[in-house]
């Protein structure tokens, strides 16, 4: 540690030009990595909290791009941090110096990992009050002038009147009045300043107004106000022991203000279900009962044309508790006979196959032991095939083998229980007529499903012009599909309450439908036919003819001669003619065919097949017609086999889809890209409420019988649920991330707005008023009311806003299943 922050001086490599020569060191709290020389001053650190993993040797993408021999790779590592999975790759002078800071690191990052929640937000708060001490002392003489501290209140937020602060200034200025605090002082001025009004007017009322709970006034806090059942007095003395500060307090069984927002602000105050964080549902449904957390493209760090692949990505996903890594190992012939992963048709670079299906098999069970679905999408030469189905079988070994589990119904999939520690290969499975003896076969290549769009192809050329014109294609494209299947946010861009909306444009629940049609679509008519069932994708695996009720629209291959194009994005390299795409087929080796077993990957019209071992894939363009058109058909199809949702091939910015409308039919792996946006934040929210293990059990009423997701009143009659939120305060909120006047503009504004997401029926928003002039502690005390008639499904979305004159700009959020709040 003293070494680390007495710093080294070493080469931080970047991806182009040569590296540069930078300090690093540890800061005295031990928090950060920082470095100098550097533009961004004290914006120049990596805090330990962010740091995901820490690499020795020559692993990452940007060392592969310097030729062997470049460095010594003992002196080489690289520190992967944040959300994104950023890498700071470094070279030390010696093996000795990378050692120190590879050692230093992990050691500090499982002191992390280790330390409970509440020693830690301590810690960062402790370490956070001296960083912004030090950043208010301008003059640096260790102590703060009532001139300083009046502008650390605006960079924090805080609009109190000046006589106020002057005043707390006074009281925490105990040394003979210097007109000046020391850091101690600063920190019993800030407590002053950060006592919270509403749990102090709530522990006068439950406290008979003393200024303390004891035992008695503690429990009936705990009844009463957080509906706590079997509460003792022994957990209430344990409460008070673990929060309470002051010594005296403790021994006499007292929780002062400061113990009692300590007790507030730590996980016990949290509205998540602790029981969630562990595995709290039945494992033993078949597969298709439960959703599973998805990534797609998961090589990707970026957008689908020109990004950098790693290999590292499968690690972060696994860790996150990805369980179906999509799209995952699109393969292609790599030279010296080693199949490659990469996009084909761009200018992502590649990675190793080999290399891949390593890191799998080592990160594939750290965080979950439940079984991951190992998605093949092969380009490959049947040589090269073989060359995979080894690499599989050598480095799965025993995950790969599913000759001892147990499945009660073979009709039915194996349960998540009975499939524990194990890899499913989903991928093409050769038929079975076909002769024993034959190394290889044909097999249909239509659910080539990540193929990518002929008009959203790079070839050659100018990279950069030719990117900008893919870009652009692409996106009118995904306009004109978004328009085609009648998707549409109800109020504004980043809404999730999607109505699924009739021809007409009106919400469809507004027609008047004919009698056969209600009784189907609203759960009457119990029997669906097979024929009915197995014909529902044969219905969409073309156009709809005359009679159809969607209104036709062009389709976007018919037509729009604008966004064709030419040159360098030519069809030349197009191997099958679009009207012949129904017959086009590959050749597919036996070894690689016979490591698939219960993940048969099937197009959209070979589910009149009847088994459930098949995974059908969908674009989201034609998954959402058929949830709009045959909503009940496809819930019932969900119910027996896996439904794979992968994204527009015209989403090249890897931005994603809405989610929630295909798990309200019941679909189970609803891929969705890394990039941090909404969608992700929706996803973590959904899979949170069983332990974050990847597999979410669906309502019973999603895995027997039918219902209409899309009706008025999808569950026939049963009385809808109350959800009762009272919005009660706010602390230290911070300035917009983007705000353009930064720490000198002007104190927020905030309000907050619940939004529900999941039926159609059930999507809507309320917020509430706007409070002027205060990001430090907004009191708002407004209750909101929602129906709710599926809250099963349903996810809570709370968003933080700062309202302004021309708008509005974002804050935070917090998404949580509606099964995992507490009352």
């Amino acid at each position: 540690m003293s070494s680390m922050q007495a710093g080294t001086q070493m080469i931080k490599l970047r991806g182009s030009s040569k590296g540069l020569v930078r300090f690093y060191y540890l800061d005295e709290h031990k928090s950060c990595i920082r470095w100098r020389p550097s533009r961004k001053n004290e914006k120049a650190k990596i805090s330990i909290d962010s740091i995901q993993e820490v690499c020795e040797g020559k692993q990452s993408e940007i060392f592969q791009r310097y030729a062997d021999g470049s460095f010594d790779p003992n002196c080489c590592f690289s520190i992967y941090y944040g959300d994104h999975m950023e890498s700071l790759d470094l070279v030390s002078s010696s093996g000795e110096e990378a050692r120190t800071w590879i050692t230093g690191l992990k050691y500090l990052m499982a002191g992390i990992s280790d330390e409970d929640s509440l020693s830690k937000r301590q810690r960062t708060r402790d370490q956070w009050l001296k960083q912004t001490f030090d950043e208010a002392d301008k003059n640096g003489d260790g102590s703060l002038s009532i001139n300083e501290v009046l502008q650390l209140m605006h960079k924090l937020n805080v609009n109190l009147p000046r006589q106020k602060v002057k005043q707390m200034f006074k009281e925490a200025d105990t040394d003979d009045n210097q007109g000046t605090l020391d850091f101690d002082e600063f920190c019993a001025f800030y407590k002053m300043m950060s006592t919270r009004r509403d749990l102090y007017l709530l522990m006068l009322s439950y406290s008979n107004h003393k200024d303390y709970l004891d035992v008695d006034d503690l429990k009936r806090f705990l009844e009463a106000e957080q509906k706590m059942n079997n509460v003792t007095r022994e957990h209430c003395l344990e409460i008070i022991n673990q929060f309470e500060p002051c010594p005296e307090s403790k021994q006499q069984g007292a929780l002062g203000i400061d113990g009692f927002t300590n007790y507030m602000r730590s996980p016990a105050g949290d509205i998540f279900n602790p029981e969630h964080n562990q595995v709290n549902q039945d494992m033993t449904h078949p597969l298709s009962h439960y959703f599973i957390t998805s990534s797609h493209n998961t090589y990707l760090m970026g957008d689908q044309l020109m990004s950098q692949s790693r290999v590292d990505m499968y690690a972060w996903v696994l860790q996150s508790g990805c369980r179906c890594v999509e799209g995952c190992v699109d393969c292609w012939d790599g030279p010296d006979g080693e199949p490659i992963v990469h996009h084909g048709y761009t200018l992502t670079s590649k990675i190793l196959f080999k290399d891949v299906i390593e890191t799998i098999n080592k990160y594939a069970f750290i965080k979950s032991e439940y079984p991951v679905i190992l998605s093949i999408e092969n380009h490959c030469s049947v040589a090269q095939q073989k060359k995979m189905a080894q690499y599989l079988t050598e480095i799965l070994g025993d995950k790969l083998d599913l000759s001892l589990v147990v499945n009660e119904d073979p009709t039915k999939l194996p349960s998540p229980e009975s499939l524990k520690g194990k890899i499913l290969v989903k991928g093409k499975k050769l038929p079975a007529n076909i002769s024993e003896d034959a190394e290889e076969g044909e097999v249909s290549d239509e659910d080539s499903a990540d193929e990518i769009d002929d008009d959203c192809k790079l070839m050659n050329g100018d990279a950069s012009s030719n990117r900008k014109r893919v870009e652009n294609i692409a996106k009118k494209k995904l306009d004109s599909l978004i328009k085609e299947s009648k998707i549409r946010d109800c109020e504004d861009p980043n809404n999730f309450a999607v109505t699924t909306l009739s021809p007409s444009g009106k919400p469809k629940h507004d027609l008047k439908k004919n009698k056969h049609e209600e009784d189907v679509e609203s759960g009457e008519d119990s029997v669906i036919s097979k024929r009915q069932n197995r014909s529902l994708m044969g219905s969409f695996s073309k156009r709809k003819k005359k009679g159809s009720k969607l209104k036709r629209t062009p389709s976007v291959e018919e037509g729009e001669d604008d966004l064709n194009c030419q040159g360098n994005l030519g069809r030349a390299s197009v191997h099958y003619n679009k009207t012949n795409r129904q017959k086009k087929t590959m050749k597919l080796s036996r070894a690689l065919s016979d490591l698939v077993k219960y993940t048969k990957s099937v197009g959209i019209h070979d589910v009149e097949s009847e088994s459930s071992w098949q995974v059908s894939s969908f674009s989201e363009t034609k998954a959402h017609q058929i949830i709009q058109q045959k909503p009940v058909h496809y819930l019932r199809f969900n119910q027996q086999q896996l439904s794979r949702i992968y994204p527009s091939s015209y989403r090249v910015d890897s931005s994603n889809y809405n989610p929630q409308p295909f798990w309200n039919a019941g679909c189970q792996l609803v891929g969705n890209y890394r990039s941090e946006k909404r969608s992700l934040q929706v996803n973590r929210a959904k899979f949170s409420a069983n332990g974050n293990c990847g597999y979410v059990l669906k309502p019973k009423c999603m895995c027997q019988g039918i219902f209409n997701p899309n009706s008025e009143d999808p569950l026939l009659g049963l009385m809808k649920k109350q959800l009762v939120l009272k919005i009660i305060s706010g602390q230290q909120l911070p300035k917009p991330r983007d705000s353009m006047l930064g720490d000198r503009g002007e104190i927020i504004d905030p309000f907050v707005e619940v939004e529900i997401i999941g039926l159609p029926v059930d999507c809507c928003k309320e917020q509430t008023r706007v409070v002027d002039d205060n990001g430090f502690n907004p009191m708002w005390e407004e209750t909101l009311v929602f129906s709710l008639c599926m809250p099963e499904i349903a996810l809570v979305r709370f968003l933080v806003w700062d309202h302004d004159p021309i708008g509005r700009d974002f804050i935070g959020q917090r998404t949580i299943a509606f099964t995992s709040m507490m009352p």
